[in-house]
């Protein structure tokens, strides 16, 4: 992700990006293995890093359950003997996530532990890609009331995560009348960090041995999902409305996994994380970390996912920023709550005035107050004009530069003022819409506008058959609120349909992901040389400690809700509306799919009160893993210690899933799928469905009433769907998608679950 001046030096820190980066150095974990230093690569010769799944130890090595050194051992035992270095091959050896172990192999040596009894699986690891102050307000989080006053601000709930660590002297993280962790926490504090009530968890599973911060990643969506309250912050002046920067959940405990550093994230890291935080005693994890679409069974955040979910622990993983192509999702089992991006009601405003009087809202972190009462003369080379060099002289003159990036290239910037300008209005690529990406920049006064303005600025640079009268001038606005429409769908944050897990809608949930304020590590640059406490990024990545921070509430006021009814509660409370009561609208301004916002945008308040939920077990997931993949996908994702074979469940398809949204084919045939839910609100309750459905798509609701008279009671219900002849004729040529939703409405809640019928999909009852 590559949304600010570090994403220059760290591959893909904001935009999920296939650069080539350098990979991660490795500090193995475990009784025994030596080190190998930072900067040593993961692979050469013809030895690569393997994980390897492998079934429980025998109940005859084991003093207890959680032996761990048994477990090593048993691990070791699958490697060939390789001498005295057979010990330090095991690079992690994992218990609680699944059961395995990551090492180096050659092809022949994989071989040879493929034949040992209790082998299951093995794969390569991949690398993964590191995928605020307003948002609090902006969700209707507010001190002393809602959400906040109902959860003691999330206390005592337990955050961990898995990024490139943190700065825990950040005044995020102070714990000033902080409650200790729970008795049942197990985790420690790697050193030199001591814990605190704040953080109570802190470890690296890298090459650099240390928690320490040096991307800034980690410190910027911890501070997000938990920061403590902090007055005055803001970055470069500018972020917060009333000076006070708090995080989701402000109250919750922190626990921290290092499993990325400068130079990358690698899936064995990724996992020993994981695995040490179920271990530890999470309630939520938080991994802003993807890659591209991958199998379940081959995919290591979906399979520990699964064994977190099954123990209660909900995994929100970051959507992925390949948007906004359609099906570039990253982080896509139904057992993870996966996160779309969308813009919040803040500007950084910078606006542009032509010298007819003409003016367009762009935006800008470098605010330079005294540019504004300067008028310049506007320059602009006829074409595409990228600002890479000048076959004119610009001296004193405001420059307007095309761009094919996301952000503005720093070279640009370069070029124009060596080359003697004074300003410069960038024009976003057309794919981004209303989506402006920003970054902070130090060498020239500068406004970013989306294309839509572009081409009118340009037009007006090139009216005339002279072009020297033509002015400009960019007037700094500061921070403004209240801005609208908002939120819509960032243009980065990717987009459905599934391809990993066909027929179950994704993303699920939408949050702020769009240049959000939060902490930042005072010792990691940002751009130029001053040095800040807060800084302002992009991405998935920022949307995801948002919704992690929910969590952390919803479970605070129901600990004993397992990680599906949490995922259901976000899920069916959000909004489809933006706060100008329309339906939430994409990068383009045109009505949002499913597919791009989820199932709405989450409401904070609201998610810890849902009424009803959808909740999915073990072994529902087990038979939609069946049907999906078979026997072996089974074993692979739920291990051996589920003791569960596809004999043993019934098969779900993914439109039977007990799944908060449904999803069907869109065809005339009706298609039916049942769904259940379960009453957490008051004991007797009374509710009706509600069918949102547009002309040409026919809905019914079996029963149309639910009534309930106890809590915990489940009531189940049918959906019929089918399509008017011609209705999928009518719809997009490219994608023929229909959309609706189903709400049980009572007196007190709003269960909401969006239909979507998708011709592009063929599902089995």
């Amino acid at each position: 992700m590559d949304g600010m001046a570090v994403a220059r030096a760290v591959c893909a820190l904001v935009f999920l990006v296939a650069a080539a980066c350098p990979v991660l150095g490795y500090v193995p974990q475990g009784p025994g293995p030596a080190r190998r230093s930072a900067g040593g690569r993961r692979t050469h010769g013809a030895a690569r890093t393997y994980i390897v799944l492998v079934e429980p130890p025998p109940a005859a090595r084991l003093q207890h359950a959680d032996d761990e050194a048994a477990h090593w051992l048993w691990h070791e035992s699958f490697l060939p003997d390789s001498g005295g270095g057979r010990r330090r091959r095991v690079r992690h050896s994992y218990t609680s996530v699944l059961s395995g172990f990551a090492a180096r192999l050659t092809d022949g040596e994989l071989a040879a532990v493929s034949r040992k009894p209790g082998f299951v699986r093995a794969f390569p690891e991949r690398r993964v890609q590191l995928m605020t102050t307003r948002t609090p307000a902006f969700l209707g989080l507010e001190p002393g009331r809602g959400a906040w006053n109902a959860t003691g601000y999330g206390e005592g709930a337990i955050i961990g995560f898995l990024d490139t660590g943190i700065d825990e002297k950040h005044p995020s993280f102070r714990d000033e009348g902080m409650p200790p962790p729970p008795a049942r926490w197990k985790g420690a504090c790697q050193a030199p960090v001591q814990c605190t009530n704040k953080l109570i968890g802190a470890a690296s599973f890298v090459g650099d041995n240390t928690t320490a911060d040096d991307v800034g990643h980690g410190t910027h969506t911890t501070g997000t999902a938990a920061g403590r309250f902090v007055e005055g912050a803001s970055a470069f002046g500018l972020g917060a409305g009333g000076g006070t920067a708090a995080g989701m959940a402000p109250g919750a405990h922190l626990a921290v996994y290092k499993v990325c550093d400068a130079q990358g994230c690698f899936e064995s890291d990724l996992l020993a994380g994981m695995d040490a935080a179920v271990k530890d005693g999470v309630d939520v994890l938080s991994v802003s970390l993807g890659g591209v679409s991958t199998p379940l069974d081959k995919d290591p955040i979906a399979i520990g996912a699964f064994a977190a979910a099954s123990k209660g622990v909900l995994v929100v993983c970051a959507g992925g920023n390949s948007g906004p192509l359609p099906s570039t999702l990253s982080n896509e089992a139904p057992w993870i709550l996966t996160v779309a991006a969308g813009s919040v009601d803040r500007s950084f405003r910078a606006t542009v005035r032509l010298g007819d009087g003409e003016t367009f809202q762009g935006e800008s972190l470098t605010q330079d107050k005294h540019f504004s009462s300067m008028v310049y003369p506007l320059y602009y080379s006829q074409g595409m004009n990228y600002c890479d060099f000048f076959d004119a002289n610009i001296t004193g003159m405001m420059v307007v530069c095309d761009t094919e990036t996301p952000v503005p290239p720093m070279s640009s910037i370069e070029a124009v003022r060596e080359a003697g300008g004074v300003g410069v209005v960038f024009v976003n690529e057309p794919d981004f819409g209303y989506t402006i990406v920003l970054e902070k920049y130090y060498n020239l006064p500068m406004s970013q506008v989306t294309a839509v303005d572009g081409t009118k600025i340009m037009g007006y640079a090139m009216k005339g058959s002279s072009k020297t009268n033509h002015t400009a001038t960019i007037m700094f606005n500061s921070t403004v609120v209240g801005v609208k429409p908002a939120p819509i769908v960032a243009a980065f944050s990717s987009r459905g349909p599934s391809v990993a897990s066909p027929g179950v809608m994704k993303p699920d949930i939408m949050a702020p992901g769009l240049n959000i304020l939060a902490a930042w590590p005072s010792l990691v640059p940002i751009e130029g040389p001053e040095s800040y406490s807060f800084n302002i990024i992009s991405g998935t990545s920022m949307a995801t400690p948002h919704v992690t921070g929910v969590v952390a509430l919803v479970k605070k006021a129901h600990p004993d809700w397992s990680a599906a009814a949490v995922k259901s509660a976000i899920m069916t409370t959000s909004s489809a509306v933006d706060n100008d009561g329309n339906r939430i609208m994409d990068e383009e301004h045109q009505t949002a799919s499913s597919y791009a916002v989820g199932a709405g945008h989450v409401v904070p308040a609201r998610a810890v009160d849902p009424g009803l939920v959808y909740d999915i077990g073990v072994r529902d997931y087990a038979g939609y893993i069946c049907k999906l993949l078979g026997e072996a996908a089974l074993r692979a994702i739920a291990g051996a210690s589920a003791n569960l074979t596809c004999a043993e469940v019934e098969p779900v398809g993914a439109a039977q899933l007990n799944y908060p949204a449904i999803v069907v084919p869109l065809r005339a045939e009706p298609f039916t799928v049942n769904r259940t839910v379960t009453n957490v609100g008051p004991a007797r309750s009374s509710y009706t469905a509600k069918v949102d459905a547009p002309k040409g798509l026919a809905v019914k609701v079996e029963p149309a009433e639910l009534e309930f008279t106890e809590v915990k009671e489940r009531k189940t219900f049918t959906v019929t769907v089918s399509a008017a002849a011609g209705a999928s004729d009518r719809a997009s040529d490219e994608q023929k998608i229909v959309e609706g939703s189903l709400s049980w409405v009572s007196q007190d809640h709003v269960v909401r679950s969006p239909i979507v019928a998708d011709s592009g999909i063929t599902l089995m009852s």
